[in-house]
């Protein structure tokens, strides 16, 4: 158990979830469901019995160091790994590897978002046993988490398995997302299950493959070596880190890579990365109405979605398949077929004069 780590990516803003969401307070630092945990809580806390707390590792933005700390007391800011900029998931991976390089070479490394939601949580630490085990025992290997799919989704990427029958095997290809008609074939095959984005693999192997794959990678964060860990590390990470590329650790490892393994599970997953997901885990009524949080009185509406402060009072009529999202200052509604459309109301409010306000509004 001392040798296992477990890297948590936190550092998304959340823009298709404004208004809920915002560049102060993105999704992964919200309650969404009442509970009393944020999403990045919810994912910390499923790794108290696998992890220990010193193995942790939360990779962010630098706006959000003191709510990461505030969230999480039992971290250490040693353990709060920050991005100057943003560069997608390969450097953000690769930091704290070399990080964690400097204690030891005999890692074992779970790498897992923090804004998923998971239902069956016995399961999937099970799941994240057998993972750790797989990859300890199998040093050479990069075993990704796939989750099988429930609908054709276009949203996920798929992972193909090289035997169905089995459900830790090779990967034989990833495909990004697919069109409606190619998901469905998906879904009908058997063969494809979502990618999840959750990665475990030791650190032999992982270094081994940012070495071959992505060299620039490796060399920028091999020149820290003798600084992680000291105070010195802000320093080379905030000038060295925007030379890096802009890359996911998919395209630039994993569909590349032989030696890829999949572990496929069933845990109740679902990436809260919309609000239409959030829509499709809620609780409705018999005209596919769900609220979120806030009251509301419903009338000839059917598979809208309401989600207000707790202390508000909704009431709406004749809608069909709408969006009704309020925080702060900001009332949002719009069709939920178009909530894809979200990151451009976000960049047009970020234009208008008084824009910021509403953008980066605190709670």
């Amino acid at each position: 158990m001392e040798n296992n780590y477990c890297i948590i990516m936190a550092g998304g803003v959340g823009s298709r979830f404004w208004p809920f969401s915002t560049i102060t307070k993105p999704k992964q630092f919200l309650d969404f469901f009442g509970t009393g945990r944020s999403l990045l809580q919810m994912t910390y806390d499923r790794f108290r019995n696998l992890i220990p707390a010193k193995n942790v590792y939360i990779v962010s933005n630098l706006a959000y160091r003191d709510l990461i700390l505030e969230q999480l007391p039992e971290l250490t800011s040693n353990q709060v790994l920050l991005e100057p900029i943003r560069r997608n998931t390969a450097p953000c991976i690769a930091y704290a590897v070399y990080k964690i390089r400097e204690q030891t070479e005999k890692a074992n490394i779970i790498i897992v978002p923090s804004d998923h939601l998971i239902t069956k949580e016995d399961e999937y630490r099970r799941v994240m046993q057998e993972g750790i085990a797989f990859v300890a025992h199998n040093t050479e290997a990069l075993l990704t988490i796939g989750l099988k799919p429930t609908r054709p989704e276009t949203g996920y990427g798929y992972i193909q398995v090289g035997d169905g029958e089995k459900t830790l095997c090779q990967v034989k290809t990833f495909t990004e997302k697919p069109s409606l008609e190619m998901a469905k074939v998906f879904l009908a095959s058997g063969e494809f299950y979502w990618n999840s984005g959750m990665f475990l693999w030791s650190l032999t192997a992982i270094e081994k493959a940012f070495k071959e794959f992505l060299p620039e990678v490796a060399a920028g964060f091999e020149k820290g070596r003798g600084v992680y860990h000291t105070g010195e590390e802000q320093i080379f990470i905030d000038k060295m880190y925007p030379e890096l590329p802009n890359i996911s650790i998919d395209y630039g490892i994993m569909e590349k890579a032989q030696n890829v393994y999949v572990l496929t599970a069933e845990f109740g997953w679902s990436d809260l990365g919309t609000w239409n997901s959030l829509y499709e885990l809620g609780e409705k009524d018999a005209a596919g109405n769900a609220t979120l949080k806030g009251n509301t009185q419903l009338y000839d509406c059917k598979n809208t979605m309401v989600v207000i402060p707790e202390d508000s009072l909704a009431v709406v009529e004749g809608l069909t398949g709408y969006l009704i999202a309020q925080q702060g200052n900001v009332l949002l509604i719009c069709k939920t077929e178009g909530e894809q459309r979200l990151r451009q109301y976000v960049v047009d409010v970020s234009e208008r004069p008084d824009g910021e306000k509403y953008i980066k509004q605190n709670r």
